[in-house]
This record gives C-alpha cells, sequence and structure tokens, in this order.
C-alpha cells in the first residue's frame, strides 16, 4: 500500500486559465447543455443594443433634416422601430438570465455535492492534516465566486464581448477611418490590460488561500471558545486572527492595486477614443464625409464599445477570482483518495467475523513531505510485522502505553487506512477487496470522541440504522441497561444533544454512541474506549452497555482503562509498534515485570490516587 496523497495548497497550481476553465465546464456538463440557445438570445439581446444610435442617425438624417423639413411621420417611425427593437431586446435578455440562472445553481450545485462527497472519500490523513476551516471554504466560498461569476461578471463578460463586436460592425458601416481611430488607440491599452490580468492570476489565487487561512482561523476560535477562555488566551487567539485578517487585507489590496491600474488604463482608453472620434469626424463633417446624424450615432457608438471594454476590464477580475476557486475545487477533486471502494470487491462472508492481521506495517507520512497531490514520504514505522490472529465472537483487549499504536490498529481494522506492508483479513478475505457497502454494515467502530449531530437522542441513534422506529431505539437502550438514564433526560428521545452532543457529558454521548452501534447490529466492533473522564454513576453505566453490546459480537476494545481489559477474553499487548504479550488477564498479570505487568501497576497507582480520602 501506498501513504497518502498530500493536500495541495490551493494556489496557483500554474495551470492556464483556459484550461482551469475547460476541466471547470467538463465538471459540470449543465452549463453548456443549451449553451446555443442562450448565445443566440445573448446575440440578440446585443444587438438590439445597437437600435437607439441607428434610430437616432435615420430621426436626424432623414426626419428631423429632412429636405422638405421635419418629417414627423418619419420619425415616429423610427421611434417606434426602435421601441420594438428594444422591447425585443429586453424579452431576450429576461429569457436569457432567468435561464443561466437555473442552469448555473443546478449544476454548482452538483458541483457542491461532488466536492463534498470526494472529501468524504479521501484519506482520514488527509482530513486530518488539511485545516477544517479551509476545507470548507472549497465547498463554500471557492463556489460561491465560481457562481457569482457564471451568474453575473460572465455574463456581463459574454454582454460586453458580444456588444463590442456588434458596435465595431455598425462603426465599420458608418465610416471605417472613425473606427480605425477607435482601434488604434485602444489596441495599446489592450495589450497593457492583458498583461495586468496575468498577473492578477496569481494575486487573486493568494486571496483566496489567506481567505481559506482566515475562516479557518475563525472557525477555531468559535470551535475552542471554552478552552480559549479556560486558558486565558483570549489575546493570543485575537493576535492570531487579527494576522490573518491583515494578511487577507495586504493580499487583497495587492490584488486591487493591479485592479485599479488595469481601470485606469480603460478609462484613458475610453476618454482618447471619444476625442479622437470628435476630432475626425468633424473633419469628416466638414468634408461632407458624414452627415450629423452619423457622426451622432458614432458617438453613442464609441461609447457602446468603450462602455463594454471598461466593464469587461473588471469582469476579468472577478474572472480571476473565479478561475482561482475553480482551481482550489479541482485541487481537491484531484487527490486520489488513498482507501477506495474496490470497483470489483466482494462482500464479507455470512456469520460471525474472524479478524487476522499479517505483517502489517504502518507509517503515517512525513510532515511536510509531498505537496500538490504528489504522494508524501512515509515517517516512521508506527506498526513494524503485526501478527495477531482473533477468533469470531472473541472480546479482545488492546492495550499499550500512548502512542504505542492502539488506535492505528482500529483504524487499520475499519478501513479508515490501509497498511503500508501486510494485510487485515476479516473472515479470510483482504479488508481492502471487502465492497465499501458490506464493510460498513458488517464493521462498526466507536471512536473515543464520539460525534454527535445537532438533533435529537432518537435522530443520532437512528443514523446508524436508518428506518427504525423510536419504539426500536428504545428498546436499544432498554437492551443496554439504559432505560432509566433515557427516563432521566429532559425530554426522553426527543432531547436536543446540541452541535457535537455539547448538551450531554462526555459519558453520555458514549451511552448514545453505544445504543447507535448496538442497533447497526456489526458483526466486528471496534470500541476506542474513553472512560477515564466520566462519573462513577456514568461508569456504571458505560460498564453496563459495553457488556451488553459486545455479547455474541467480535470485540476489539483499544482499552484506556485496564478494567475494560480485566472483563476480555483475551489481551493483547502493543508495545512500541509490536505486539508484546497476549493473552488472559490471569495470566498476563501473574508476570509484574512484563510489560503488562508493569501497565497494570501503574493504572492501579493512579487508581488509588485519585480515589477520594
Amino acid at each position: 500500500m501506498t501513504g497518502n496523497r498530500a493536500a495541495p495548497s490551493g494556489g496557483d497550481s500554474g495551470e492556464s486559465i483556459g484550461r482551469t476553465l475547460r476541466r471547470g465546464l467538463a465538471l459540470s456538463p449543465e452549463l453548456y447543455r443549451g449553451l446555443a440557445v442562450t448565445l443566440v438570445l445573448a446575440t440578440v439581446m446585443t444587438a438590439g443594443r445597437a437600435a437607439v444610435p441607428v434610430a437616432i442617425q435615420l430621426g436626424i438624417d432623414t426626419g428631423i433634416r429632412a429636405p422638405g423639413g421635419p418629417d414627423l411621420r418619419v420619425v415616429t417611425t423610427v421611434v417606434a422601430v426602435a421601441t420594438g427593437v428594444l422591447l425585443l431586446t429586453s424579452a431576450a435578455g429576461y429569457l436569457m438570465y432567468r435561464r443561466l440562472f437555473t442552469v448555473s445553481e443546478t449544476a454548482l450545485a452538483a458541483v457542491r455535492a461532488k466536492v463534498f462527497r470526494h472529501l468524504h472519500d479521501v484519506s482520514m490523513l488527509h482530513q486530518q492534516t488539511e485545516r477544517r476551516g479551509a476545507l470548507v471554504s472549497r465547498v463554500t466560498g471557492d463556489v460561491d465566486q465560481i457562481t457569482l461569476f457564471i451568474q453575473l461578471s460572465g455574463v456581463v463578460l459574454l454582454i460586453s464581448a458580444g456588444q463590442a463586436m456588434v458596435a465595431t460592425a455598425v462603426m465599420a458601416a458608418y465610416s471605417w477611418q472613425l473606427a480605425l481611430v477607435v482601434l488604434a488607440v485602444f489596441a495599446p491599452a489592450v495589450l497593457v490590460i492583458r498583461a495586468l490580468q496575468q498577473r492578477l492570476g496569481g494575486a487573486f489565487s493568494e486571496v483566496r488561500r489567506r481567505a481559506a487561512v482566515m475562516l479557518s482561523m475563525v472557525s477555531e476560535s468559535v470551535v475552542g471558545a471554552e478552552v480559549i477562555r479556560a486558558y486565558g488566551v483570549a489575546g493570543r487567539s485575537r493576535r492570531r486572527l487579527d494576522h490573518a485578517i491583515e494578511q487577507h487585507r495586504l493580499a487583497r489590496q495587492r490584488a486591487l492595486r493591479t485592479t485599479v491600474a488595469s481601470a485606469s488604463i480603460g478609462e484613458m482608453g475610453a476618454g482618447l477614443a471619444l476625442a479622437g472620434v470628435a476630432v475626425v469626424g468633424v473633419l469628416l463633417g466638414v468634408g461632407g464625409a458624414l452627415t450629423i446624424g452619423e457622426i451622432t450615432a458614432f458617438l453613442l457608438l464609441v461609447t457602446l464599445f468603450v462602455l463594454p471594454a471598461q466593464v469587461a476590464t473588471e469582469m476579468l477580475n472577478e474572472m480571476q477570482v473565479a478561475v482561482a476557486g475553480w482551481r482550489r475545487v479541482l485541487d481537491v477533486l484531484d487527490i486520489q483518495p488513498d482507501v477506495a471502494d474496490p470497483p470489483d470487491g466482494v462482500e464479507l462472508p455470512p456469520g460471525p467475523i474472524e479478524v487476522r492481521l499479517v505483517g502489517v506495517r504502518f507509517a503515517y507520512p512525513a510532515t511536510g513531505s509531498g505537496g500538490n497531490g504528489a504522494q508524501r514520504a512515509a515517517g516512521p514505522l508506527v506498526l513494524q510485522g503485526i501478527d495477531l490472529d482473533i477468533p469470531a465472537k472473541a472480546r479482545v483487549a488492546v492495550v499499550g502505553e500512548t502512542g504505542a499504536g492502539k488506535t492505528t490498529i482500529a483504524k487499520l481494522l475499519t478501513r479508515l487506512m490501509d497498511p503500508t506492508d501486510g494485510q487485515v483479513l476479516l473472515s479470510g478475505v483482504p479488508v481492502d477487496r471487502v465492497r465499501f457497502s458490506s464493510l460498513r454494515s458488517r464493521v462498526v467502530m466507536v471512536p473515543q470522541d464520539c460525534f454527535l449531530f445537532d438533533s435529537t437522542v432518537s435522530e443520532n441513534v437512528r443514523f446508524g440504522a436508518a428506518g427504525v422506529t423510536d419504539e426500536q431505539v428504545a428498546t436499544a437502550f432498554a437492551e443496554l441497561g439504559l432505560a432509566g438514564w433515557l427516563a432521566g433526560l429532559p425530554e426522553g428521545l426527543s432531547t436536543r444533544v446540541g452541535e457535537r452532543g455539547e448538551s450531554l457529558s462526555v459519558g453520555e454521548r458514549q451511552l448514545v454512541a453505544f445504543a447507535r452501534a448496538h442497533l447497526a447490529a456489526p458483526d466486528l466492533l471496534v470500541l476506542d474506549e474513553a472512560t477515564s473522564a466520566v462519573d462513577p454513576l456514568t461508569e456504571v453505566r458505560l460498564a453496563r452497555a459495553i457488556d451488553a453490546v459486545t455479547r455474541d459480537r467480535t470485540t476489539v476494545t483499544i482499552a484506556h482503562r485496564l478494567s475494560t481489559a480485566e472483563g476480555a477474553d483475551e489481551v493483547v499487548v502493543v508495545d512500541d509498534g509490536q505486539v508484546v504479550q497476549r493473552g488472559p488477564h490471569r495470566v498476563l498479570v501473574a508476570d509484574p515485570d512484563s510489560v503488562y505487568g508493569r501497565l497494570h501497576a501503574s493504572w492501579l497507582d493512579s487508581t488509588s490516587a485519585s480515589a477520594p480520602g
């Protein structure tokens, strides 16, 4: 097995804007389905905008300045036709915007779901090494920037490009000389703006990176508020957050300086174009090459031409932000999950599960290694050639000092991670060959930090077995000997547990987690036990619940308290990544000089020291 692939930095990957947009559109095919209809509507909308200058020219030259004096009939006809064209333009614009908003929301909702699902598929190691706020910003902030660009800036950019082309064509029809003047003035400005846009790509990528860091800091400050207050480090937390905010401000400031320069060049080009048209147009008019109506129309057409150019500059800046967001989203999707559902996976054999570890070695990725999706170098071995057999329906306690590798074994059994070398077999089947649907329904882990969702007790228990009734949930609590505890809750099964279960104590969260595991009815149960911070009454309840939930099923318990090991069928002692002892508690404890003997003696000393005197 290979190690984890590192998270991309989320920055400018060096990929061109065009390639990024092509990959983004490939990710969201809904965006270009029916694109032809949208473009037709946009063309009608932009072409109609040239109706006003043409109408003014015709009204002046054939109506107001008619040979026999002003012809109101001609003026009325011109106004009526122009009004009809503008109404058609407005209708086309409405249909285009409605279509685009509907399509973009559908497409980008699918992108959010895809990124969210992929984040669940990537390895636990990646999720543990990446900032939670940064991951959240990929699904929320970055996709929001893409949505904003497609629905507003992208549409404006599309319309502006069409309007500029229509204006150029009509200007050329009136006077190719004046059209060349406008293009000659704008050509240098376009070249300079294009160079500035290339700089903006990296600048806005840095803005998105700083925004992710800032969001992560805010998230930590909110979630960790209790710890921050308890240790009196509010000032230090504020300084860290202030620093993140300041770095984000500076990044935006650097990007906006380039934006302002780009906009200023566009304004200067617009002013020079109007001045050039005014001077050359008057000269041509004096020579009889242009009428007053044509010169007036041309000035309005120049406005139609330069306005999109100015707007396009700002929209191109927004496009850089959106492209930076696309890159960060695509970076996530480029991460190959280390633990993937096998395409030709098999089902676990029915019945109780036996466990075998054969030559299992595991090393976490070295800190700081890898990058941009590359394979990360392995760090020191955490497990060093583990060979272990656990019979079906056996209750095994895995003990050892902190850092010995106990929890790593639990994660390998549930395939939250794969071993670096060796095999984990469940009922004779390599775990990496088992289909996820079979593995997750037959193997359940209750982690040390029992995460509860912000819902009711009943909903949290049902999370492990969809479709069960409140009566079945209540029965599960009763079978674990917890009916009395449940009755003592303010609203019984309907009691809300709060965010992350914070309305309940640590031990009570464990009770809900055990009920959830019991109702899921797994054939292999892995418990990362955490009962050291509970009151005596809750500890008794936990012990009773553990005894009930582990009965008649294969159970591997990561025992932090050796009282759990005393009740197990067999104890496996892990030291420095190796199995150094195994056997019943009464046999292992008989040798006071063994690793288990010393652990047990140390646990007895700490228990007696903490007991009330």
